[in-house]
């Protein structure tokens, strides 16, 4: 961590979820907890069923609202026939973010050993909005914002972090 000062971005939340409700929602609130007890500000939050086009509906809404920084989402990532997430976010991507997916299999390598072979987490940027899209469980949520997404969404750390970058995000 350096001496820069912390800036508090503005983070939807959306659940991917054929059961949950508000109620039962414990992944999404898992990471409202973990966002707003960072410091950032919760800009809006939704759950919706596991479906191709209401996803990128709602996605493409926060992607178009320039006071959104950051879309976490979690649920839809597995492998089963309703599990659409990455279908549906990944055409709606100016560029992809490779070794999000990437470290987040391994750090959950260490918790769950050879079954974060079926996550299909993903990251990426779309319109200046970095979108993150994690497994349905509060466990790789924790895993997830704890040991990724907290520190890259903080100005203050180094040598690099992704809020650095807002400012070009729209470089051409």
């Amino acid at each position: 961590m350096s001496n820069a000062e912390f800036l508090p971005l503005a983070i939807a939340v959306l659940t991917v979820s054929d059961s949950r409700t508000e109620a039962d929602d414990a992944s999404g609130q898992t990471l409202v907890e973990r966002l707003t007890a960072a410091g950032h500000q919760l800009a809006d939050r939704a759950i919706i069923p596991d479906d191709i086009y209401r996803i990128r509906a709602v996605v493409s809404g926060w992607i178009a609202d320039p006071a959104i920084h950051v879309i976490l989402m979690t649920g839809g990532t597995g492998m089963t026939g309703r599990d659409s997430t990455p279908e549906a976010i990944r055409p709606l991507l100016d560029k992809e973010i490779d070794g999000f997916g990437e470290l987040f299999r391994m750090l959950s390598w260490e918790e769950i050993g050879a079954s974060t072979l079926q996550s299909r987490t993903l990251g990426g940027l779309a319109n200046a909005t970095f979108i993150f899209c994690l497994p349905g469980s509060t466990g790789a949520c924790r895993t997830g914002w704890d040991r990724i997404l907290q520190v890259q969404l903080d100005a203050r750390t180094r040598p690099c972090n992704l809020v650095d970058l807002l400012p070009r995000l729209r470089d051409r």
